[in-house]
């Protein structure tokens, strides 16, 4: 499964040569875009704000994951901190290796949590599968961030992002907040929690599908180049393989 399939496809970035024109031509129509891109900025800030503004729900389940520090519950993965930020990695029990496209997604990973930890926040991976599995793959692809597994607990099937069997027979499924068709019995997306003086915990933010764009920071440089993403628009993420299956 991979993201492009769970969201209306969108045009292809088809590499039309602009014209050719002088510096100063060049300049009128750069300082044309960049008060676009300004405005672009004020919004996403404004969008940003009302993110954080989202009421919050209480946690009053008791999740227990199995990690390499043991079992740890929700509010372990705090770890000291009062914020922490999960993505749901698909990747299941028995699966072979983890999906291309969240392996993508978990390439930029690594490099931001130093910097996550010095804004109060903590940073962990969940899957399904149990943690023999997840080790595996993650020594392969060579990531450092914290995996833990949910195998034993319901935490992926409450969050939207694992399914059940009946679910598949039924050929339905809630997913990205409205009623889809089974594509998969897992799923990607990321979940943000909040944890109080108290140490109680409440759910603060999900987002699923195209909502995860915002992760990808090789995508935010291909929309820099003028050949774009330059995908396949029928399938946008078919190019993209786990970074140690590149050809040469």
């Amino acid at each position: 499964m991979k993201l492009e399939e769970m969201e209306p496809k969108i045009e292809a970035n088809q590499m039309n040569h602009p014209e050719t024109v002088s510096r100063a031509e060049w300049l009128v129509a750069r300082k044309d875009l960049l008060s676009r891109e300004k405005e672009f900025t004020r919004q996403r800030d404004a969008l940003s704000a009302a993110r954080r503004k989202l009421p919050m729900v209480k946690i009053d389940t008791e999740y227990v994951f199995d990690g390499r520090d043991g079992k740890q519950t929700l509010a372990d993965l705090f770890d000291g901190r009062s914020q922490l930020i999960v993505y749901h990695f698909m990747l299941g029990p028995d699966w072979e290796e983890g999906c291309k496209s969240c392996s993508y997604l978990a390439d930029h990973f690594d490099g931001a949590i130093v910097h996550l930890a010095h804004r109060d926040v903590s940073f962990a991976v969940v899957s399904r599968a149990p943690l023999r599995e997840i080790d595996a793959f993650k020594k392969r692809m060579g990531w450092r961030f914290k995996w833990v597994s949910s195998f034993g607990n319901d935490f992926n099937f409450d969050y939207d992002v694992s399914f059940t069997k009946d679910e598949e027979a039924k050929g339905e499924v809630n997913y990205n907040y409205e009623t889809t068709e089974f594509m998969c019995d897992e799923l990607p997306g990321l979940s943000v929690f909040y944890k109080n003086e108290k140490g109680e915990v409440f759910h603060t933010y999900s987002t699923y599908a195209r909502g995860l764009d915002m992760l990808i920071g090789t995508y935010n440089l291909l929309d820099l180049v003028p050949k774009g993403r330059d995908e396949n628009p029928d399938s946008t993420m078919d190019w993209v393989r786990r970074h140690d299956q590149y050809a040469a």
